[in-house]
């Protein structure tokens, strides 16, 4: 059975609610069709943190009602929506969208001036980068750079690779070969070759295909002793890691 995607342009245009876009290729088309049928009371927002709202502010038709509520994945755990304005947002929709935000249960994270990734991804991009870094260039494995990160930071769930798996192997592809490209940056276009070739080509998309780094629903990472030190027999087969490759 094949799925295609067709927006209801009737009941969009009775929207309450702030009406997202999320679809980067088609946001300027989609946001010229919706400026057509939306009644003028109608906030739009962008969940984009790879783009900036001025990107796509003069297609809405409304600027002064458009901005970006920006959330992360997991938002049942992860529950924060960062706001984000451009040089024409009214300051009444910045207020009505953190007021949302808080009416579903987020916690609004104000973003003081336009930048590219906010602060959630700014963060977040820059560790995962580094980890796959890691793995592309065959430092460590993703289990024991997993490991590390979840020891300096006793008591998160999971680390790096297994937030790869998470956030999807598809959308990481894309992040990493979008900044490799327009950052000249060698290194994360390398990362993102190496997670076309080994995860999107075979369909290894991470949590919601079941696999990635890990196998899902139960993970290596959650395992109770995924921290522990290990038992000495364990030694030969750590150590053989450890030999130099140059």
């Amino acid at each position: 059975m094949i799925l295609r995607y067709r927006p209801n342009w009737l009941k969009i245009s009775s929207a309450n609610y702030p009406a997202r876009g999320g679809i980067p290729e088609i946001k300027n088309d989609f946001y010229r069709r919706l400026a057509k049928v939306l009644p003028e009371r109608t906030l739009i927002a962008t969940n984009t943190s790879t783009l900036l709202p001025s990107d796509f502010a003069e297609h809405t038709g409304r600027p002064e009602k458009f901005a970006a509520l920006h959330f992360a994945n997991m938002i049942w755990s992860m529950n924060m929506a960062e706001v984000m304005a451009h040089a024409k947002t009214a300051e009444s929709t910045i207020l009505a969208l953190t007021q949302f935000a808080i009416e579903i249960g987020m916690v609004p994270i104000p973003i003081q001036k336009e930048t590219n990734a906010y602060v959630m991804n700014t963060m977040t991009v820059a560790i995962l980068n580094a980890a796959q870094t890691l793995v592309t260039n065959g430092v460590s494995t993703p289990e024991y750079i997993d490991r590390t990160y979840m020891i300096l930071n006793r008591g998160v769930g999971y680390g790096p690779c297994g937030l790869m798996d998470i956030v999807g192997m598809t959308t990481l592809h894309n992040v990493f070969s979008y900044w490799g490209k327009k950052n000249n940056d060698l290194q994360m276009s390398l990362n993102a070759e190496y997670l076309k070739t080994h995860f999107v080509d075979t369909n290894l998309l991470g949590q919601k295909s079941g696999e990635g780094y890990y196998t899902y629903p139960t993970p290596a990472y959650s395992a109770t002793d995924f921290l522990a030190i290990p038992d000495i027999s364990q030694a030969k087969e750590i150590a053989k890691l450890a030999v130099f490759q140059g």
